[in-house]
């Protein structure tokens, strides 16, 4: 079965006309959440979107990326009434700072989803890219490999370390998802002049910004301008 990648927001976390950088992958038989920023549980149900999501992995922390995911939690269990969501985590100390964060909202958030280690889930690697958005924060990036790759950065400043992981696995077609930033000052995202080594041979998409602020030589596309990635 080919993935299938739709957005539901391509902007940062100041960035609310372009909503929070999320995404809905269709993968090995699942519907995965990427990210559930405070923009993003309202957009699923804008959309109707919600009773498809039976699977969730962040990539950190912060209220972007995991805003709304109490919220919607709470929704699946007391109004859609469904079976618990999956929320596949990359370490334990991961899982750890995660449940803290649940627990001020839900008390106990094992109620309402299934915590289930990334290492039994077959297809997914989960790249260490900690201290690279912002100073001690544990921040993830995530390869899907299935018939093809498709390569989610998460918020990471330098893409050195996704990219080095890439070469070391086997040669597939990939199409990366990375965050970008059209100011250099901006070291918690990647300056789209850093990609530029990387595009050989791969296919890229720029989100986590604002689109109406990248310059004209900038050859990265942008996902907010691509329909058919949008949800």
């Amino acid at each position: 079965m080919r993935m299938r990648i739709k957005f539901l927001g391509t902007g940062g976390a100041f960035d609310t006309d372009y909503l929070n950088s999320a995404a809905l992958l269709e993968f090995r038989g699942i519907t995965l959440l990427i990210d559930c920023g405070f923009t993003v549980f309202p957009t699923l149900v804008s959309k109707n979107l919600v009773q498809k999501v039976d699977h969730v992995i962040l990539t950190h922390l912060h209220n972007d990326h995991c805003g709304s995911l109490a919220t919607f939690l709470l929704y699946k269990s007391i109004v859609e009434k469904s079976k618990k969501p999956v929320i596949l985590y990359p370490s334990e100390q991961f899982k750890q700072q995660l449940t803290s964060f649940l627990r001020i909202q839900l008390k106990e958030p094992e109620k309402y989803a299934e915590f289930v280690p990334l290492d039994q889930f077959e297809g997914v690697i989960a790249v260490d890219t900690y201290g690279q958005h912002s100073e001690g924060l544990q921040t993830y990036s995530y390869i899907f490999d299935n018939d093809s790759r498709i390569v989610y950065s998460g918020d990471l400043g330098k893409p050195d370390v996704l990219f080095e992981k890439l070469e070391r696995l086997p040669a597939k077609e990939t199409c990366v998802f990375h965050d970008i930033t059209f100011n250099p000052e901006n070291t918690g995202h990647t300056y789209y002049k850093k990609l530029l080594p990387y595009l050989n041979g791969k296919e890229m998409y720029g989100y986590h910004c604002d689109p109406t602020q990248s310059p004209p030589d900038n050859p990265i596309r942008l996902v907010f301008f691509q329909p058919h990635l949008m949800a």
